[in-house]
């Protein structure tokens, strides 16, 4: 399913805000057809978001995007990346599933 150019401009600005939120500089942001993953970041900080996430509930696309941004300030999962999921998206835990 392809993103319309306002999905994608609404998922930018959702990432704009999710950013200023996290604390984390505005990265460059890439919306593309992803078959086996909802995001990815990469360590030029660069965040690549599928494009079927623009037509997920606003709490999931909050999930993914708060994930991959948090990867800019850690690239793990371990216990600081999880408190710091919990912090800012507290039902994070129902939204990790594989796609």
């Amino acid at each position: 399913m392809v993103a319309s150019v306002s999905s994608e401009v609404a998922l930018k600005e959702r990432v704009e805000y999710w950013s200023g939120r996290l604390s984390v500089p505005k990265p460059r942001v890439r919306i593309r057809e992803m078959t086996r993953k909802w995001g990815s970041c990469s360590t030029a900080g660069t965040i690549t978001l599928a494009a079927e996430l623009a037509h997920r509930e606003p709490g999931f696309q909050d999930f993914v995007i708060a994930h991959e941004l948090l990867h800019l300030r850690l690239p793990n999962h371990g216990k600081l990346f999880k408190a710091l999921m919990t912090a800012h998206v507290p039902d994070w835990r129902e939204y990790d599933v594989a796609k």
